[in-house]
């Protein structure tokens, strides 16, 4: 059995589906209408006064939130799908830690190398704040609390979303190009959105969701997009902090830059190139063949004996 089909291993009632989507996803959605009803001042002002609280206490305030949501989604898969959380996680009899830990290296180093690079040939908009008290809490508020925010949304999307939606169709490429433009609109109310700009930032977070979503299709389980995310979003807050940024943290250095990304060089060359080479580096390892069925093939219902047991 593929990925997508460990969701024939549970109850699959359309009330169901309905039921847990809204329950988990609500915070999202909540947050996607608040962007599109409200006035660009009104956020702003409420970016300030988010500022105005302590650097951790508005970390942790902000990541909270996605501890309880993932437990409910573990609930709900458990006891109203009657499903193993093993099965949203990887179709291996077992979940494969040495691939979350590579994948997690595999961005670290690609993000530090390419920092420091830049650092060294222009250091004018960056200002070294490293305080080994406040940055010593960052990095434990960031260990623990992280991988509950990238957990509820690779379990989310890439998982409980992506193999229900896929049994729903009946093919693999329908939910992968949707759940990565849910994956971008779940982030429409982060202040990038109005500091850079709404379809450049949309073009990097779907983008961004493809690619951990062809990881998982490709791989067969959530564990390589589990540690690309995690190592993306602990550098994100520990490296580099600035005004305008969703996550406002005592990190090592501050932007004083304003507000902006190049569409061809921060944008599409991550999107087109960077993660491009980042997928062939991964079939390499892990020795992904037939691409073309594992991302735009059916799926098929296994025969029963298949999935009659809940792991």
């Amino acid at each position: 059995m593929n990925y997508i089909q460990q969701a024939y291993k549970g109850q699959r009632e359309v009330w169901m589906f309905i039921l847990t989507t809204f329950l988990v996803a609500g915070i999202f959605l909540t947050n996607f209408v608040i962007y599109l009803v409200s006035d660009p001042a009104d956020l702003e002002l409420a970016m300030d006064l988010m500022k105005q609280w302590p650097a951790n206490i508005s970390l942790i305030v902000n990541l909270i939130p996605f501890a309880f949501l993932l437990l409910l989604l573990f609930i709900l898969v458990r006891y109203v799908h009657q499903r193993s959380i093993l099965s949203l996680t990887t179709a291996r009899p077992k979940v494969d830690y040495k691939r979350i830990l590579f994948s997690f290296l595999m961005v670290c180093t690609f993000t530090l190398v390419t920092f420091f690079i830049g650092y060294s040939i222009d250091s004018s908009e960056l200002v070294f704040q490293f305080n080994a008290s406040k940055f010593a809490i960052l990095f434990l508020i960031s260990i623990i609390l992280f991988p509950f925010q990238i957990g509820l949304e690779e379990y989310l999307f890439r998982g409980y979303l992506m193999q229900h939606i896929g049994i729903m169709v009946k093919n693999k490429w329908f939910p992968l190009i949707l759940t990565s433009i849910l994956f971008g609109i779940a982030h429409a109310a982060n202040p990038e959105i109005g500091a850079i700009g709404f379809w450049k930032m949309m073009i990097f977070y779907v983008g961004t969701g493809l690619l951990l979503g062809i990881m998982t299709l490709m791989d067969d389980g959530l564990e390589l997009a589990l540690g690309f995310h995690l190592g993306n979003n602990l550098l994100a807050s520990l490296l580099v902090t600035a005004d305008w940024t969703a996550l406002q943290t005592d990190a090592i250095f501050k932007s004083t830059a304003d507000p902006s990304m190049s569409l061809i060089s921060e944008i599409l060359m991550p999107v087109l190139i960077i993660y491009p080479i980042m997928l062939l580096i991964l079939s390499k390892k892990y020795g992904w063949k037939n691409w073309q069925d594992r991302l735009f093939g059916k799926v098929t219902k296994p025969p029963k004996e298949d999935y009659k047991i809940i792991e």
